[in-house]
C-alpha cells in the first residue's frame, strides 16, 4: 500500500470536535445532552449579515475574488481596526482567510522546521501545537498559569527564547482559559523582544472584541516595534455568530506578505465571493448585535463562575474574556478527561478536559458558555448532583 510521509502521524486534534460528534450521537438515541464543549455562539448571525450574502448571489458574485480577498472587504477590515484599535492599516497588508487556523496554518508553515523552536501557549489552542509538530519544529509550552489569572508572564515567555526560536505564539483574550493579559504584561514583552529580533510574533486575537468587567483589549498591533514581524490573526466567527462562514482575515508585515499569497493561491484560491459580502456587511453596518451578544455572555460568565464555585471540590477564576470558564477540578479526585467522559455518558453535560489543550491543562476542565442561561444552570445542576453522588474511577 502506498504510505504518506511520517509528519501527518505528528497531526493531532481539536477534541472539542470530537466531543461534539459524541453529544451529537447520544442525542441521536434520545439522550437529553447539554454541550458546553464547543466554542459556538449560539446565536444566529445577524439577519443584515445575511441578506447581504443572498444579495451577493443574486448579484451575480459567483466567480473566482483575488486570494487575497474583495478590495472593499479588506478595506473595511483596515477601517474598522482604525476605529476599534486606533492603528493604521494598509488594505494591501490584509489578507482574507476562510478562519482563524489558515493564519495559523501559515505562519507557522513560515517559521517551522526540523530544529527550528517556536513557542506558543499552553493550555491554549490546540491547533498551535500540532502544525509546529506537523513541520517538524520543536513545540515550546508558555505556561499560563491560573495564578497569573491565566494571563501569560513576559518574563517567563522572553526566558523560553533561544537561538532556535523562529516563531511566538500568543493569545489574548485566551481559549480555553478566558485570561486576558494586561497591557503592562505586553508593554514588557514587547520591550523584551527588542533583544530578539529574528523571532516573528503571531497574535491569535480572535475574541478581541469579548472582554468584560472594564478590561480593555490591548492588540499587539498597537506596538509599532514590532510592527515588521507581527502577523495579525482575527475573524468573524465569534464576534458575529459566523463559524459556519468560514470568515478570517490577518495582517501581515511586507517581509512575510508574499509568501502568505502564494500559499493561499495553492491552497485555497480564495474565500468563498458571497461569503466576503456578507463579512462586509458585518464591519460597515450595525454593531449593535455584537455589543447584546457581548453583555448576554457577560450575564451568563458569571451564572457560570457563581454556579462552578459553588460545586464540591470545584474552585473557578472569573474568565475577563472570551466565552470560557476553565474552572480547577483537582480536588474532586478525578482526573480531568475521565471527569470530562463520565459527565458526558452519564450526566449528559459536554465538557472538554483540560489536556486537550496542553500539557499544563491537567486539573481543569474547559466550559464555554456560549448556550442559553437555562442550559448551562440545568448543566450545572447535573454537574453537581454528579459529583456528589460519584465518585472517581
Amino acid at each position: 500500500m502506498p504510505s504518506i510521509v511520517p509528519a501527518f502521524s505528528r497531526i493531532g486534534e481539536e477534541n472539542a470536535f470530537a466531543v461534539l460528534a459524541r453529544a451529537t450521537a447520544l442525542a441521536a438515541q434520545g439522550r437529553d445532552i447539554i454541550n458546553l464543549g464547543i466554542g459556538q455562539p449560539d446565536f444566529a448571525t445577524p439577519p443584515h449579515i445575511v441578506e447581504a450574502a443572498v444579495k451577493a448571489l443574486r448579484d451575480g458574485h459567483h466567480g473566482y475574488t483575488p486570494a487575497t480577498g474583495i478590495l472593499p472587504l479588506r478595506e473595511s477590515v483596515a477601517t474598522d481596526i482604525d476605529r476599534r484599535l486606533g492603528v493604521t492599516v494598509s488594505p494591501d497588508d490584509v489578507i482574507i482567510v476562510p478562519g482563524g487556523k489558515v493564519t495559523m496554518f501559515m505562519a507557522i508553515m513560515m517559521f517551522g522546521e526540523p530544529g527550528a523552536e517556536i513557542l506558543y501557549p499552553d493550555p491554549g489552542f490546540p491547533i498551535y501545537r500540532s502544525m509546529i509538530e506537523f513541520t517538524g519544529a520543536t513545540p515550546v509550552p508558555v505556561p499560563i498559569r491560573e495564578e497569573n489569572g491565566f494571563a501569560f508572564s513576559a518574563e517567563e515567555t522572553l526566558g523560553l527564547i533561544t537561538p532556535r526560536t523562529r516563531l511566538l505564539i500568543l493569545n489574548s483574550p485566551a481559549n480555553p482559559t478566558g485570561g486576558v493579559t494586561p497591557k503592562a504584561e505586553i508593554d514588557k514583552l514587547v520591550a523584551g523582544l527588542a533583544a530578539h529580533p529574528n523571532v516573528a510574533v503571531l497574535s491569535d486575537e480572535i475574541y478581541g472584541q469579548m472582554v468584560y468587567d472594564g478590561e480593555a483589549h490591548v492588540s499587539l498591533l498597537q506596538y509599532p516595534e514590532i510592527r515588521d514581524r507581527l502577523i495579525l490573526l482575527d475573524g468573524w466567527s465569534k464576534t458575529y455568530a459566523m463559524t459556519g462562514w468560514r470568515m478570517g482575515f490577518s495582517v501581515w508585515p511586507k517581509p512575510f506578505l508574499e509568501a502568505a499569497r502564494k500559499l493561499a493561491v495553492n491552497s485555497y484560491s480564495c474565500v468563498n465571493a458571497a461569503a466576503q459580502w456578507a463579512g462586509l456587511a458585518a464591519l460597515t453596518g450595525p454593531q449593535d448585535c455584537v455589543t447584546a451578544m457581548v453583555e448576554e455572555f457577560d450575564r451568563r460568565r458569571q451564572i457560570v463562575v457563581e454556579g462552578l464555585n459553588a460545586l464540591p471540590n470545584v474552585s473557578a477564576a472569573t474568565p475577563k474574556g472570551a466565552f470560557y470558564a476553565f474552572p480547577n477540578i483537582s480536588r474532586t479526585g478525578w482526573k480531568a478527561k475521565p471527569l470530562a467522559t463520565a459527565l458526558l455518558e452519564e450526566a449528559g453535560v459536554a465538557v472538554i478536559g483540560g489536556p486537550d489543550f496542553g500539557i499544563l491543562g491537567e486539573g481543569y476542565i474547559r466550559l464555554s458558555y456560549a448556550n442559553s442561561a437555562e442550559n448551562i444552570r440545568a448543566a450545572l445542576g447535573r454537574m453537581r448532583n454528579f459529583l456528589l453522588e460519584r465518585r472517581p474511577s
